[in-house]
């Protein structure tokens, strides 16, 4: 089966894991843009998963909320 992103695509890791110095600005657009995926889309899927399917959301926080730890 074929792998798809949670939040970042693999391009987009590899621009945030790169030397900032060396990355200039198209590295700001990628935290530009998984930002607004954070604030709009995420937001958006949380309440979704609050509202219709509760234990999924409880694996999204087990999952955050470890590494986070």
């Amino acid at each position: 089966m074929a792998r798809t992103r949670a939040l970042l695509t693999q391009t987009e890791r590899e621009w945030l894991e790169s030397d900032e110095t060396e990355s200039g600005s198209r590295r700001y657009q990628v935290v530009s843009e998984v930002r607004n995926r954070i604030e709009d889309e995420l937001t958006e899927d949380v309440t979704v998963l609050a509202e219709n399917h509760p234990d999924l959301l409880e694996e999204l926080r087990d999952v955050v909320c470890k590494n986070d730890e």
